[in-house]
Protein backbone atom coordinates (compact mmCIF):
# COMPACT_ATOMS: atom_id res chain seq x y z
CA UNK A 1 0.00 0.00 0.00
CA UNK A 2 1.39 3.55 -1.08
CA UNK A 3 0.31 6.81 0.32
CA UNK A 4 0.85 9.11 -2.00
CA UNK A 5 -1.92 11.28 -1.42
CA UNK A 6 -1.79 15.38 -1.42
CA UNK A 7 -3.80 18.14 -0.79
CA UNK A 8 -2.83 20.98 -3.13
CA UNK A 9 -4.95 24.41 -4.60
CA UNK A 10 -5.58 26.32 -7.70
CA UNK A 11 -7.43 29.52 -8.30
CA UNK A 12 -8.55 29.06 -4.23
CA UNK A 13 -10.16 25.28 -5.18
CA UNK A 14 -8.70 22.84 -2.84
CA UNK A 15 -8.73 19.03 -3.58
CA UNK A 16 -6.60 16.50 -3.71
CA UNK A 17 -4.55 13.85 -6.27
CA UNK A 18 -2.28 10.99 -5.78
CA UNK A 19 1.24 12.03 -7.75
CA UNK A 20 1.75 8.00 -9.50
CA UNK A 21 -1.46 8.83 -10.99
CA UNK A 22 -0.22 12.14 -12.17
CA UNK A 23 3.11 11.09 -13.02
CA UNK A 24 1.44 8.38 -15.46
CA UNK A 25 0.06 11.19 -17.12
CA UNK A 26 -3.60 10.52 -15.81
CA UNK A 27 -5.11 14.07 -14.32
CA UNK A 28 -7.00 12.87 -11.18
CA UNK A 29 -8.56 15.16 -8.36
CA UNK A 30 -10.38 14.60 -5.02
CA UNK A 31 -12.59 17.93 -4.95
CA UNK A 32 -12.77 19.51 -1.46
CA UNK A 33 -15.44 21.04 -0.01
CA UNK A 34 -13.67 24.55 0.40
CA UNK A 35 -14.67 28.32 -1.93
CA UNK A 36 -18.17 27.04 -3.60
CA UNK A 37 -21.70 27.90 -4.11
CA UNK A 38 -24.57 26.21 -2.41
CA UNK A 39 -28.00 26.62 -1.38
CA UNK A 40 -27.34 23.20 0.87
CA UNK A 41 -24.68 25.01 3.15
CA UNK A 42 -22.49 28.14 3.08
CA UNK A 43 -19.39 28.23 0.77
CA UNK A 44 -19.55 24.71 -0.27
CA UNK A 45 -18.11 23.67 -3.53
CA UNK A 46 -21.04 21.06 -4.06
CA UNK A 47 -20.60 19.34 -7.31
CA UNK A 48 -23.54 16.72 -7.75
CA UNK A 49 -27.01 18.15 -9.52
CA UNK A 50 -29.32 15.09 -7.54
CA UNK A 51 -28.88 17.23 -3.79
CA UNK A 52 -31.53 19.85 -4.35
CA UNK A 53 -29.15 22.25 -4.70
CA UNK A 54 -29.50 25.43 -7.01
CA UNK A 55 -28.44 23.81 -10.59
CA UNK A 56 -26.84 27.46 -11.62
CA UNK A 57 -24.58 27.08 -8.70
CA UNK A 58 -23.69 23.50 -9.11
CA UNK A 59 -22.25 24.54 -12.97
CA UNK A 60 -20.34 27.56 -11.70
CA UNK A 61 -18.69 25.08 -8.96
CA UNK A 62 -18.06 22.43 -11.58
CA UNK A 63 -16.82 25.11 -13.79
CA UNK A 64 -14.24 26.51 -10.95
CA UNK A 65 -13.05 23.06 -10.43
CA UNK A 66 -12.57 22.19 -13.82
CA UNK A 67 -10.29 25.27 -14.30
CA UNK A 68 -8.59 24.51 -11.47
CA UNK A 69 -7.53 20.72 -12.16
CA UNK A 70 -7.32 21.60 -16.02
CA UNK A 71 -9.60 19.58 -18.05
CA UNK A 72 -13.30 20.85 -20.01
CA UNK A 73 -16.22 21.23 -17.79
CA UNK A 74 -18.43 20.43 -20.52
CA UNK A 75 -16.73 16.96 -20.81
CA UNK A 76 -17.38 15.99 -17.73
CA UNK A 77 -18.92 12.55 -17.99
CA UNK A 78 -21.21 11.33 -14.85
CA UNK A 79 -23.41 9.26 -13.98
CA UNK A 80 -26.62 8.42 -11.57
CA UNK A 81 -25.07 6.30 -8.62
CA UNK A 82 -27.71 4.13 -7.19
CA UNK A 83 -25.24 1.83 -4.95
CA UNK A 84 -25.02 -0.83 -7.28
CA UNK A 85 -22.52 -2.26 -9.24
CA UNK A 86 -23.22 -1.72 -13.11
CA UNK A 87 -20.00 -0.31 -15.60
CA UNK A 88 -20.52 1.56 -18.00
CA UNK A 89 -17.98 2.18 -21.04
CA UNK A 90 -17.63 5.49 -22.19
CA UNK A 91 -17.69 5.67 -26.26
CA UNK A 92 -17.67 8.61 -28.00
CA UNK A 93 -21.10 9.26 -28.15
CA UNK A 94 -21.64 9.35 -24.16
CA UNK A 95 -18.71 11.85 -23.64
CA UNK A 96 -20.42 14.74 -21.77
CA UNK A 97 -23.46 12.92 -20.36
CA UNK A 98 -24.49 14.57 -17.18
CA UNK A 99 -22.19 17.18 -17.41
CA UNK A 100 -24.54 20.44 -17.83
CA UNK A 101 -27.82 18.55 -16.86
CA UNK A 102 -29.08 15.47 -14.73
CA UNK A 103 -31.63 14.57 -17.43
CA UNK A 104 -28.96 12.81 -19.63
CA UNK A 105 -26.60 11.66 -17.27
CA UNK A 106 -25.88 7.68 -17.60
CA UNK A 107 -28.15 5.97 -16.01
CA UNK A 108 -28.45 3.65 -12.78
CA UNK A 109 -24.74 3.08 -12.67
CA UNK A 110 -21.88 3.36 -10.23
CA UNK A 111 -18.62 2.89 -12.37
CA UNK A 112 -17.24 4.29 -15.51
CA UNK A 113 -14.28 2.90 -17.95
CA UNK A 114 -12.89 4.43 -21.34
CA UNK A 115 -9.68 4.50 -23.27
CA UNK A 116 -10.37 7.72 -24.83
CA UNK A 117 -8.57 10.67 -24.11
CA UNK A 118 -9.51 13.98 -22.65
CA UNK A 119 -12.18 12.27 -21.21
CA UNK A 120 -13.01 13.58 -17.27
CA UNK A 121 -15.03 10.73 -15.94
CA UNK A 122 -16.51 12.63 -12.76
CA UNK A 123 -18.32 10.96 -9.76
CA UNK A 124 -19.99 11.89 -6.98
CA UNK A 125 -19.10 11.29 -2.69
CA UNK A 126 -19.91 12.16 0.63
CA UNK A 127 -18.32 9.02 2.29
CA UNK A 128 -18.26 6.72 -0.10
CA UNK A 129 -15.11 5.06 -1.19
CA UNK A 130 -13.74 5.95 -4.16
CA UNK A 131 -12.01 3.62 -6.69
CA UNK A 132 -9.46 5.07 -9.15
CA UNK A 133 -7.95 2.41 -11.43
CA UNK A 134 -5.53 3.77 -14.78
CA UNK A 135 -3.43 1.65 -16.84
CA UNK A 136 -0.02 3.24 -18.13
CA UNK A 137 -0.11 0.69 -20.80
CA UNK A 138 -3.06 0.87 -22.45
CA UNK A 139 -4.24 4.31 -21.07
CA UNK A 140 -7.70 2.92 -20.07
CA UNK A 141 -8.81 4.93 -16.99
CA UNK A 142 -11.98 3.51 -14.68
CA UNK A 143 -13.68 4.99 -11.39
CA UNK A 144 -15.82 3.99 -9.18
CA UNK A 145 -18.14 4.90 -6.16
CA UNK A 146 -18.20 1.72 -3.74
CA UNK A 147 -20.50 2.38 -1.02
CA UNK A 148 -20.95 -0.81 1.62
CA UNK A 149 -23.78 -1.82 -1.12
CA UNK A 150 -21.64 -1.34 -3.69
CA UNK A 151 -18.59 -3.03 -1.74
CA UNK A 152 -20.63 -6.05 -1.03
CA UNK A 153 -21.20 -6.41 -4.52
CA UNK A 154 -17.18 -6.59 -5.31
CA UNK A 155 -17.65 -3.24 -8.01
CA UNK A 156 -14.08 -2.38 -7.66
CA UNK A 157 -13.02 -6.15 -8.52
CA UNK A 158 -15.61 -5.84 -11.45
CA UNK A 159 -14.46 -2.68 -12.64
CA UNK A 160 -11.04 -4.26 -12.94
CA UNK A 161 -12.96 -7.26 -15.02
CA UNK A 162 -14.77 -4.62 -17.49
CA UNK A 163 -11.48 -3.12 -18.01
CA UNK A 164 -9.61 -6.33 -19.18
CA UNK A 165 -12.44 -7.46 -21.64
CA UNK A 166 -12.80 -4.27 -22.98
CA UNK A 167 -9.67 -2.79 -23.64
CA UNK A 168 -6.89 -5.65 -22.89
CA UNK A 169 -5.82 -4.07 -19.80
CA UNK A 170 -2.92 -7.15 -17.71
CA UNK A 171 -4.28 -5.99 -14.27
CA UNK A 172 -0.59 -5.62 -12.82
CA UNK A 173 -0.07 -3.41 -15.06
CA UNK A 174 -3.07 -1.19 -13.19
CA UNK A 175 -2.46 1.77 -10.84
CA UNK A 176 -5.37 1.83 -7.76
CA UNK A 177 -6.31 4.87 -5.73
CA UNK A 178 -8.66 4.43 -2.58
CA UNK A 179 -10.15 8.19 -2.12
CA UNK A 180 -10.37 9.82 0.96
CA UNK A 181 -13.79 8.67 2.48
CA UNK A 182 -15.35 7.21 5.71
CA UNK A 183 -12.48 5.12 7.86
CA UNK A 184 -12.48 2.36 9.59
CA UNK A 185 -12.89 4.81 12.88
CA UNK A 186 -16.19 5.89 12.47
CA UNK A 187 -17.58 3.27 10.11
CA UNK A 188 -20.51 1.59 12.06
CA UNK A 189 -22.79 -1.18 10.61
CA UNK A 190 -24.60 -3.92 12.17
CA UNK A 191 -25.52 -7.29 11.38
CA UNK A 192 -27.33 -6.72 8.44
CA UNK A 193 -24.17 -4.79 6.65
CA UNK A 194 -21.74 -7.97 7.99
CA UNK A 195 -24.20 -10.78 6.60
CA UNK A 196 -23.50 -9.12 2.92
CA UNK A 197 -19.74 -9.68 3.11
CA UNK A 198 -19.08 -13.13 4.30
CA UNK A 199 -15.92 -13.18 2.11
CA UNK A 200 -14.38 -9.92 4.23
CA UNK A 201 -15.64 -10.77 8.05
CA UNK A 202 -12.30 -10.13 8.75
CA UNK A 203 -12.56 -6.60 7.88
CA UNK A 204 -15.21 -6.09 10.36
CA UNK A 205 -14.35 -4.84 14.08
CA UNK A 206 -16.31 -5.80 17.13
CA UNK A 207 -18.01 -3.05 18.95
CA UNK A 208 -19.29 -2.73 22.76
CA UNK A 209 -22.56 -2.13 21.68
CA UNK A 210 -23.17 -5.13 19.25
CA UNK A 211 -22.24 -3.17 16.27
CA UNK A 212 -18.87 -3.56 14.36
CA UNK A 213 -16.38 -1.27 12.78
CA UNK A 214 -15.62 -1.67 8.82
CA UNK A 215 -12.94 -0.64 6.94
CA UNK A 216 -14.29 -0.38 3.52
CA UNK A 217 -10.76 0.56 2.23
CA UNK A 218 -9.11 -2.34 3.45
CA UNK A 219 -12.27 -4.41 1.97
CA UNK A 220 -11.83 -2.67 -1.76
CA UNK A 221 -7.89 -2.89 -1.78
CA UNK A 222 -8.90 -7.18 -1.24
CA UNK A 223 -11.08 -7.04 -4.10
CA UNK A 224 -8.14 -5.61 -5.83
CA UNK A 225 -5.73 -7.74 -5.26
CA UNK A 226 -8.45 -10.80 -5.74
CA UNK A 227 -8.33 -8.87 -9.48
CA UNK A 228 -4.88 -9.29 -9.84
CA UNK A 229 -3.34 -6.00 -9.07
CA UNK A 230 0.00 -5.49 -6.81
CA UNK A 231 -0.27 -4.33 -3.80
CA UNK A 232 2.45 -1.81 -4.71
CA UNK A 233 0.70 -0.31 -7.26
CA UNK A 234 -2.30 0.56 -4.89
CA UNK A 235 -2.25 4.02 -2.69
CA UNK A 236 -4.85 4.58 -0.31
CA UNK A 237 -5.09 8.46 0.88
CA UNK A 238 -6.10 7.62 4.58
CA UNK A 239 -8.36 10.52 5.11
CA UNK A 240 -11.65 9.92 6.85
CA UNK A 241 -14.23 12.36 5.28
CA UNK A 242 -15.99 12.05 8.98
CA UNK A 243 -13.48 13.18 11.19
CA UNK A 244 -12.28 16.27 8.50
CA UNK A 245 -15.93 17.84 8.04
CA UNK A 246 -13.85 21.02 7.66
CA UNK A 247 -11.97 19.64 4.29
CA UNK A 248 -14.75 17.27 3.15
CA UNK A 249 -18.24 16.52 2.55
CA UNK A 250 -19.63 13.58 5.38
CA UNK A 251 -23.13 12.50 4.51
CA UNK A 252 -23.01 10.63 8.35
CA UNK A 253 -21.29 13.44 10.12
CA UNK A 254 -23.89 16.27 8.59
CA UNK A 255 -26.62 13.94 9.32
CA UNK A 256 -27.47 13.78 5.38
CA UNK A 257 -27.80 17.71 4.44
CA UNK A 258 -24.74 18.28 2.53
CA UNK A 259 -23.43 18.56 -1.22
CA UNK A 260 -21.59 16.13 -2.89
CA UNK A 261 -17.37 15.88 -3.77
CA UNK A 262 -16.20 15.40 -6.67
CA UNK A 263 -13.42 12.42 -7.71
CA UNK A 264 -12.27 13.25 -11.13
CA UNK A 265 -10.30 10.80 -13.45
CA UNK A 266 -8.80 11.85 -17.19
CA UNK A 267 -6.15 10.55 -19.20
CA UNK A 268 -4.14 13.52 -21.04
CA UNK A 269 -3.70 13.15 -24.58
Amino acid sequence: MQNDFKLMSQNKIWFGSFSRFTEAGFTNACSCRLHGESDIAPGILNLALHVGDNPEKVLRNRAKFAEAIGVSADRFTTCAQVHGSRVQIITENLIGSGALSYADTVAETDALITNLPNVPLLLFYADCVPILLADPVTGAIGLAHAGWRGTAACIAKKTVHAMIEAFGVTPENLLAAVGPSIGPCCYEVDDAVKEKMPDYSQFFTDKENGKYWLDLWQVNQQQLLEAGLLQEHISVAGICTNDNPELFCSYRYENGKTGRMGVCLCRKS
